[in-house]
């Protein structure tokens, strides 16, 4: 389907625009906006020729411990430092289609990312005969840390600024479980947290100590993962109720294949993100803000 001269996918009919200068609901409504031309903001506008993410990546090498971890880092732009670190699913890696996407829409909006595989290419090949390494969530969670402290070391040493970025983690699957223990031990470090198809549940008793806050994203059809999130958000007890969010995007399944539902996770993600890292710090759960310890 072309309008106005550009090749639209179906699904991009749902994209919703984030301009706020014209405010439009859908992303088809500003065809006619000088506002909205493609590259000009952060509207979402995937399938149309010549519309791709602005981001520039980078490969990087990241030592974690005694291993070394390889990633895929695309630093934020304009003034506002926020970077996302993405914790891919079980069985998956930092080239996932469906994470480098929603990576796409942030970079679009500002946001720097950093993608990274959570095991090293032995303990894929490892992982792929038993499957033990993928749901160690304390393993994963420990690497997630370990970058994370990589990476803002890494950003304060070029910028010459300690404590300027702040940092959110999107995660999917068993990711998602890592990114929230990973946040539950780093406290104030960790500003916000998305959840895609995740298992929140394989958190534990680390859910009750989370005060990132959390959004989880489940597919309308994923049934028995709707149960898993709706209870773990029931324990996200040290979050407020507006710090702390289920939605439910309607006929998606657990990958959110179906046309126009994965780039409702983005926008999601996006809002989300640019909620709560663009705030100041703060206590986001009506209590007095302690500190973690950031090992």
């Amino acid at each position: 389907m072309k309008r106005n001269g550009l090749q639209m996918s179906a699904a991009s009919l749902e994209n919703i625009c984030t301009c706020k200068e014209c405010d439009h609901d859908y992303a088809t409504d500003c065809m006619s906006c000088t506002c909205c031309e493609p590259g000009t903001h952060s509207m979402v506008m995937d399938g149309m020729e010549g519309f791709e993410p602005r981001g520039k990546e980078v490969q990087v090498r990241i030592p974690v411990g005694s291993i070394v971890l390889s990633g895929d880092l695309s630093r934020p732009t304009g003034n506002k430092q926020r970077i996302v670190l993405f914790a891919h699913g079980s069985g998956s890696s930092r080239h996932s289609t469906r994470n480098r996407y929603v990576a796409g829409v942030l970079q679009r909006a500002g946001l720097g990312t950093l993608l990274f595989d959570l095991l090293t290419e032995e303990e894929e090949k490892i992982d792929e005969q038993t499957g033990h390494l993928r749901f160690n969530i304390k393993l994963l969670a420990d690497r997630l840390a370990g970058v994370t402290d990589w990476l803002l070391n890494t950003l304060d040493s070029d910028e010459n600024n300690n404590n300027k970025f702040r940092i959110g983690y999107f995660g999917a699957s068993t990711g998602a479980a890592a990114a929230l223990v990973a946040a539950a031990n780093k406290g104030h470090i960790v500003r916000a947290i998305v959840s895609r198809g995740g298992r929140p549940d394989l958190a534990g008793e680390y859910l009750e100590q989370v005060t990132s806050p959390t959004l989880l994203i489940v597919g309308g059809d994923d049934k028995v993962v709707i149960g898993l999130n709706q209870e773990a958000l029931s324990r996200l007890k040290s979050l407020k109720d507006d710090k702390k969010k289920l939605v439910i995007v309607p006929g998606a399944t657990h990958l959110f294949e179906e046309p126009g539902t994965l780039e409702q996770v983005a926008q999601l993600a996006t809002r989300w993100f640019a909620l709560f890292l663009d705030n100041s710090q703060e206590d986001h759960t009506g209590k007095s803000q302690r500190r973690h310890d950031d090992s």
